[in-house]
């Protein structure tokens, strides 16, 4: 047996737990460590300083939305699912009201789809001057997160000013948008994107020059594009490596089939190719903006919002800034879903992230996690299951709290 079928049975045989390491050669990080802005465990398995296995264990962060779904009307529900993530809170609502908008016979207004592309390609945008920012920050340029973080306050107010608010932007709804745009808003929106494109110029000298971040970015997190075939991971984590796979072209939505996107991909499959891959993808949604503010038509931004939904199933899908965001929905006829389930980013790329790890140093896991773009408060799902029984089921708060006591009483 060759060495490399030797440590690939070593590996299978340490993630079912045939084979226990030491504790010194077992690092638990998480589910609170510096690193993680969200609790997430992941149980770093060392040789020596270099890591040859990393096993997540998601579920820390649970908050029982898709439960919570069922409680609320079809209105109520859209302010709920922008809940799930605060970066890209308008591609959660967008994703929604999209999903059960394919449950009717509603036309959506053209303007709307086009306002619905200016407020998600301002949402891509400041997402990812938040992640580059973020990266500047684990490789020790705590300048460069400073600039950064600076410049993204000028699509944070653009978006206050179109929406009303700043991170959730409260703006889709079903067959269009709440409000139209301001008066005017191409004289805010103009100048804004051009500061923007000479600052992401600037910053695209810096991370091809600097030497802090090419020695923390270059080459680490390298993964092979085999990876991604049996994986699937989505969004910039897949691009990067070779494949140009978006749901804004691949499945046109809003008005992404009249500004159409330029995917952008990279083969280098590192932290550094991340950086300078969404560098040009902000690029690229200033162009859309600047060119549907443009070219947007006149009429209404919404059509009349039906009190219930027929019945039926339908599934439907935005490219969100950290890739496919997926959403089932189930209507029975009435005025509340009878389930809702939701595949964010994150869950599609948390197991790459831990091939991107395999023979890095245990300094390389915040960049490398950071890679990611992880929003681990999106990703996390609960299922109770009792072994003792046999039984599996989902629950919402009240009957948690409940069950919690029953089996205390029972128990103590």
């Amino acid at each position: 047996m060759s060495d490399k079928d030797q440590a690939e049975e070593k590996l299978a045989k340490i993630s079912t737990g045939l084979i226990q390491y030491s504790p010194e050669g077992l690092v638990p990080f998480g589910p609170v460590h510096p690193a993680l802005k969200e609790p997430e465990y992941f149980k770093i398995i060392l040789e020596g300083e270099k890591i040859v296995q990393v096993i997540p264990r998601i579920g820390y962060a649970h908050r029982g939305i898709e439960r919570a779904l069922q409680d609320r009307n079809w209105i109520q529900a859209i302010y709920l699912v922008e809940r799930i993530c605060g970066i890209c809170s308008f591609s959660h609502s967008l994703a929604f009201v999209q999903t059960v908008e394919s449950l009717t016979e509603l036309e959506i207004p053209r303007r709307a789809r086009y306002i619905r592309l200016i407020i998600a390609e301002l949402e891509r945008i400041h997402s990812h001057l938040l992640w580059l920012g973020l990266v500047g920050y684990w490789t020790g340029f705590d300048t460069l997160f400073m600039w950064i973080w600076r410049d993204r306050e000028r699509v944070l107010d653009l978006i206050e000013l179109i929406t009303g608010n700043r991170v959730h932007k409260s703006y889709a709804t079903i067959t269009g948008v709440r409000r139209d745009l301001p008066e005017n808003i191409e004289r805010h929106i103009q100048p804004a994107m051009k500061y923007l494109s000479d600052r992401v110029k600037f910053y695209k000298e810096i991370i091809n020059s600097e030497a802090t971040i090419l020695i923390r970015t270059k080459g680490i997190g390298w993964v092979s594009p085999d990876v991604a075939v049996r994986l699937c991971p989505v969004g910039p984590l897949l691009r990067c490596m070779g494949f140009k796979r978006d749901v804004r072209t691949d499945d046109p939505y809003a008005a992404y089939d009249e500004i159409v996107p330029d995917v952008k991909t990279s083969t280098d499959s590192d932290v550094h190719s991340l950086l300078n891959l969404r560098l040009d993808e902000i690029e690229d949604s200033i162009r859309m903006v600047l060119e549907a503010i443009t070219s947007i038509p006149t009429g209404q931004v919404k059509s009349s919002i039906p009190r219930a939904i027929p019945r039926g199933d339908a599934m439907g899908h935005v490219e969100a800034p950290r890739g496919e965001l997926f959403y089932f929905v189930r209507s029975e006829g009435g005025n509340k879903p009878v389930r809702v389930k939701i595949r964010t980013p994150t869950l599609a790329n948390i197991l790459t992230a831990t091939e991107m790890l395999k023979g890095h140093t245990l300094a390389d896991v915040p960049v490398v996690l950071t890679g990611m773009d992880p929003c681990f408060g999106c990703m996390d799902r609960l299922t109770i299951i009792d072994i003792g029984e046999g039984k599996r089921w989902q629950i919402n708060g009240e009957e948690l709290r409940r069950y919690g006591i029953e089996w205390y009483n029972k128990n103590r």
